[in-house]
């Protein structure tokens, strides 16, 4: 990163995910508009794997395909959408960000485990979370059609662009799913899909 990219993210609410190595595979990591907001797109590492004779080893969960964002000057993520293989990495995600997140924010979580005609809202410590499933597209697809965005306009951006469009778009967001306890979710979800199966080799 140069100086100008690392002073930014020291500054932004993902400094502490950076500084704990947990801010992996980046498509883009930096200022996503000239205000100074800030963007992330790529892997969060949510549980590490114990490593072996010094040897590091992939996470044991990760939060995939993330598009987020946060406002300059501001210790909290506002905009943060992921791919889970599984609903119950929440348990794992949820202590990792929660000291970034705010009771405002707006956060959607694409699981591969969750009924896909259902879509819920799952408040946990006061952090609302929209539960969607997700079955062969992807997180960026999905919050297209979510948000209503025509991919058509967002293909002549460059990757910061679009994120912070599809930011400005999700803080303004007001859908409104059934709202469940993180127990009611868990006790719901089923069995992890191959995200593979089916698919052309």
């Amino acid at each position: 990163m140069t100086t100008a990219e690392l002073t930014a993210i020291e500054q932004s609410a993902f400094a502490r995910l950076e500084q704990e190595k947990r801010l992996l595979n980046p498509v883009y990591k930096g200022e996503i508009n000239s205000k100074g907001r800030f963007g992330f797109r790529g892997e969060v590492a949510l549980k590490f794997a114990a490593s072996i004779a010094d040897e590091a080893r992939p996470p044991e969960t990760m939060a995939q395909q993330v598009i987020s964002g946060a406002e300059p000057g501001s210790d909290k993520i506002d905009f943060f959408a992921c791919y889970l293989l599984s609903f119950g990495y929440i348990e794992d995600l949820v202590p990792v960000l929660k000291e970034n997140l705010s009771p405002t924010g707006k956060y959607f979580l694409f699981c591969n485990n969750i009924d896909l005609r259902k879509r819920y809202q799952v408040v946990v410590d006061g952090i609302p979370f929209h539960i969607l499933p997700i079955d062969e597209a992807t997180v960026y697809n999905e919050l297209l059609e979510l948000l209503y965005l025509e991919r058509g306009d967002l293909k002549k951006l460059d990757t910061a662009a679009k994120i912070d469009r599809i930011m400005d778009t999700a803080l303004t967001f007001d859908g409104k799913f059934p709202e469940i306890s993180l127990a009611e979710c868990l006790a719901t979800m089923g069995p992890v899909r191959n995200p593979n199966e089916n698919r052309p080799v």
